[in-house]
């Protein structure tokens, strides 16, 4: 067995396609074994990424009232959730938000609002202050504002955006048993809309949704095909009011073959651990970061995250290096803008 997996992360190293089988394989690695699972496949963080890593932040812009019906989460508004709803915040307010990014020596700094998409007047309101955001502060600027068009986006890169992140969230056939007001093809196309005007792409999924192996494989498979930047990769926490709330949590064993799974398809983007890396990781968090090389910081849209202080701690126990000021991952084979 570790055989195979060493010739997986080989192939991996090597820039060959992994099969659908063998990513089924990495997903059954025994828990027992799961320590040797992490020491073959952070070798291929190791030489794509060395040992950097890169803190994100995020603001939520405008929180609640969407008109979607996601299983997962909170901001529906089709859901009776214990949220506390507002509009798009003042630019003032975004401005602090990257101040706080950049206190927490956060590299990155998104805009996230809910709902289906941004109107015309909220993206021109955030350009507006990503401009002010990039000639004030150390940082780089990306926005989630759900399945926006061709010509938004090209305003947003105008005004300093570099990447956008719009999440895929699951398979393609999973995806109708979570969300049923819009279709996984729309996602699709926006993250290739944001392709096309040249911005880059951070897009990845959330996990403990009921989905299969093969599920997980297939999202995977599909970030290759799609050759995204970033994945950030997200883990249930379930919310009363949802129809998920009394979701079972997966185990960290199960994190871990995911994160692995993901690191192994997409060997040159970045992994990103996001919402729910603390309760679901537990005991096996700073394992995790053994494979992955960037992770959300301060927070996430409606819960809190750990302290920014422990996440520095962490970073420093495992004697890797924290990118700030807006500067880029330094080694040349990395693809990333």
């Amino acid at each position: 067995m570790k055989d195979k997996l060493k010739k997986i992360v080989e192939k991996s190293i090597d820039g060959e396609n992994i099969s659908f089988e063998e990513g089924i394989f990495i997903l059954s690695y025994p828990d027992e074994n799961i320590n040797e699972l992490i020491e073959e496949v952070k070798k291929i963080r190791e030489v794509f990424f060395g040992n950097q890593v890169e803190f994100c932040s995020l603001i939520n812009a405008k929180n609640g009232g969407c008109s979607e019906d996601c299983s997962f989460c909170a901001q529906s508004s089709k859901y009776p959730t214990p949220i506390n709803a507002y509009p798009l915040v003042s630019k003032k307010e975004l401005l602090e938000g990257a101040e706080k990014a950049v206190s927490i020596k956060a590299n990155r700094y998104c805009i996230v609002t809910s709902g289906r998409r941004a109107t015309e007047e909220e993206v021109f309101h955030i350009a507006e202050a990503v401009k002010e955001i990039r000639e004030k502060y150390p940082v780089k600027v990306c926005v989630s504002l759900g399945s926006i068009d061709e010509k938004s986006l090209k305003i947003l890169k105008d005004a300093g955006v570099d990447r956008v992140n719009h999440n895929l969230e699951t398979s393609k056939n999973f995806f109708p048993n979570i969300v049923s007001t819009h279709p996984w093809e729309e996602r699709y196309q926006t993250i290739k809309n944001i392709q096309k005007v040249g911005l880059s792409t951070c897009t990845g999924g959330i996990f403990g949704l009921g989905e299969s192996d093969e599920d997980i494989v297939d999202l995977a498979m599909t970030y290759r095909e799609l050759n995204v930047h970033s994945i950030p990769l997200n883990f249930l926490i379930p919310i009363p009011g949802t129809p998920l709330e009394n979701s079972k949590r997966l185990t960290p064993e199960k994190c871990l073959k995911i994160i692995s799974v993901f690191k192994i398809f997409n060997p040159k983007a970045e992994l990103r651990l996001c919402g729910g890396r603390e309760q679901n990781l537990g005991k096996y968090h700073d394992t995790a970061m053994e494979i992955a090389n960037c992770l959300m910081a301060g927070g996430y849209l409606t819960r809190a995250g750990r302290a920014p202080g422990k996440d520095e701690e962490m970073i420093k126990k495992l004697n890797r290096k924290l990118i700030t000021k807006g500067k880029s991952f330094e080694r040349t084979n990395i693809v990333s803008i």
